[in-house]
């Protein structure tokens, strides 16, 4: 039995309800990306600048790397998403993302956080708390742990990488996005997406990701550009996790190492059709 659900964006989607996976046209997010080629504003960490500039490229938006608080207010005005990432955190960048928040609240831009690390030391974790205190955030992602750690739940965190979380962790995610006000995305071998009410689930994507420096940074620049070019922010996050996801699984049948690997899905970026994702798409609903 097939149950129809409508949802309106800028376009019309009909979603198909069958044994639990939805059947839906994502592709089209990764169309009109490539379409208007939107300026992305991120303000990330030193590590992974020129991976995430790179795989915006290869996707089809525009990075811009700005990080002054001279500028940032300006910089973003003229950009369709701003990306916060504290994995390098200092003070002055710390006050320059409040400064290109605020202004990107001002200017209608949606606003992507990842509180890399949150958790692992009190700094990161006070840190992360106070971008979202201070900035209305549009979708908030991160690993369980960090986001675990914002909402104040138990976790365990080694570095910036993910940790353990006791509990529900689609509870944890619902928790955050009532708390904040925003989509929440936890990535993990699965993808949680949701705005506190719907919760959706994306399997797509390798175990290689995580042997590269910045797949998951990158990704949350990927959000926002999606992000840039839709209404509907869930959806829109649920398009680009599964256009990454796809993207990362054929890097992975071409290449069995990392160094081989970022280059084969910088590639694959670039080469994923929107027919692609769509065709290779694992995605339900709870």
């Amino acid at each position: 039995m097939f149950c129809k659900y409508k949802l309106v964006d800028s376009v019309r989607l009909v979603f198909i309800f069958l044994r639990g996976e939805y059947t839906m046209n994502v592709g089209q997010w990764l169309t009109r990306v490539r379409e208007e080629s939107p300026l992305v504003h991120n303000m990330t960490n030193v590590v992974v600048t020129n991976f995430v500039a790179n795989g915006l490229l290869a996707l089809g938006a525009s990075p811009v790397m700005a990080y002054a608080k001279e500028e940032v207010a300006d910089m973003v005005r003229l950009a369709r998403a701003l990306v916060l990432n504290i994995g390098t955190l200092n003070e002055t960048d710390v006050e320059a993302m409040v400064i290109a928040g605020k202004a990107a609240n001002e200017a209608n831009v949606p606003v992507v956080f990842d509180p890399v690390g949150a958790g692992a030391t009190t700094y990161r974790t006070e840190t992360a708390q106070r971008i979202l205190r201070e900035v209305n955030v549009t979708i908030l992602r991160g690993n369980a742990s960090e986001i675990a750690s914002i909402v104040g739940e138990q976790a365990s965190t080694k570095g910036v990488d993910a940790g353990d979380v006791q509990g529900d962790l689609e509870h944890v995610a619902k928790k955050a996005a009532r708390m904040f006000r925003c989509t929440v995305v936890v990535t993990g071998k699965d993808d949680v997406v949701t705005d506190g009410e719907k919760l959706m689930i994306v399997s797509n994507g390798d175990a290689m990701l995580t042997k590269v420096t910045g797949t998951g940074c990158l990704l949350s620049s990927v959000l926002g550009a999606f992000a840039s070019v839709g209404e509907n922010v869930m959806m829109s996050s649920v398009a680009a996790l599964a256009y990454y996801g796809v993207a990362a699984e054929k890097a992975a049948k071409h290449a069995k190492a990392p160094g081989s690997f970022q280059i084969a899905f910088l590639n694959a970026l670039y080469e994923t059709t929107a027919e692609e994702v769509n065709e290779y798409a694992h995605i339900r609903g709870e």
